[in-house]
């Protein structure tokens, strides 16, 4: 007979066991305990000149939230992963439902591995093909052209927040898709026509049955979303050029500019934003909704 979880818990893990957990917890220690603790100390350090003086401040972090600069491209930063993810759910909930609800099983793997394939290719090839067809001499322009619609190249499809938005939304569209489509799959649309046979309309019915049933999905995809773009760095300095540099860049360019205690307090407070949101969302998820 298996023990129980209370004699399970009872029982002291054997020096086996903890030595298994040596090389992991070594790791931890060395590339994210130590590094963390060292940005911790730098962000409440000062900088003078090119050296930093141990002396402790909070003026790095009051430097980032009344800077202006720091302010016009955090907001930036947010108001773009904002729109990607709201871009996403919009087109990916309806192409999941298409898919789960018309699409016969044997044809959905097929469907899937379609929106997979990105995925198999370089992330940095993915955006260096889109420079390749925003650019002046891209497959837009070129296409434009020749059908005498323009005649001069598009400006404004590269090297600006526009053109950022578009690759992010190519690039993180996927995740939309196979998020909302597993929670759609486990949903059941008989409760949809028999609302709707009660007098519903379909919105109605998708309101206040279907969404209800499938925020999970929903909340998911939109993690998956906006915090990993939070911390872009490759696509705002390929297509965005300096029109689309986002909070990442901003870090990268304090570091290389050795403004260690700035940098520090600049990319500790967006983890301490992420690390909120998700303990904001964790709120409205629970876990044993996934089964």
């Amino acid at each position: 007979v298996a023990p129980s979880a209370g004699e399970m818990a009872g029982i002291a893990p054997s020096p086996k066991l903890l030595l298994g957990f040596a090389p992991i917890s070594l790791l931890l220690l060395g590339f994210f305990l130590i590094p963390l603790i060292l940005m911790v100390l730098y962000s409440l350090w000062r900088m003078e000149g090119f050296h930093v003086v141990p002396q402790w401040t909070l003026e790095n972090y009051v430097r980032f939230f009344t800077a202006g600069m720091y302010t016009r491209v955090l907001l930036k930063t947010f108001g773009i992963s904002l729109l990607v993810t709201a871009l996403s759910l919009a087109f990916g909930y309806p192409f999941a439902y298409f898919l789960v609800r018309y699409v016969s099983k044997k044809w959905q793997m097929l469907f899937l591995v379609m929106v997979i394939v990105p995925f198999w290719t370089s992330y940095l090839l993915r955006v260096y093909a889109w420079m390749g067809i925003l650019g002046r001499k891209g497959v837009i322009n070129q296409l434009l052209m020749s059908l005498r619609i323009i005649d001069q190249p598009l400006q404004f499809l590269l090297y600006n927040n526009f053109s950022v938005a578009v690759v992010f939304l190519y690039l993180y569209f996927p995740f939309a898709i196979i998020t909302l489509y597993t929670s759609l799959e486990k949903f059941d649309f008989t409760q949809i026509n028999a609302a709707m046979d009660l007098g519903a309309t379909p919105w109605r019915a998708f309101i206040e049955i279907m969404l209800p049933q499938t925020k999970q999905g929903v909340i998911t995809a939109s993690l998956f979303i906006f915090i990993p773009m939070l911390g872009e760095y490759i696509t705002p300095k390929l297509v965005g050029g300096t029109n689309g540099t986002m909070i990442a860049n901003l870090i990268v360019n304090l570091f290389r500019g050795f403004q260690f205690p700035q940098g520090s307090a600049v990319a500790l407070s967006i983890a301490f934003v992420i690390t909120g949101i998700l303990v904001v969302f964790r709120n409205y998820i629970r876990i044993e909704e996934m089964y």
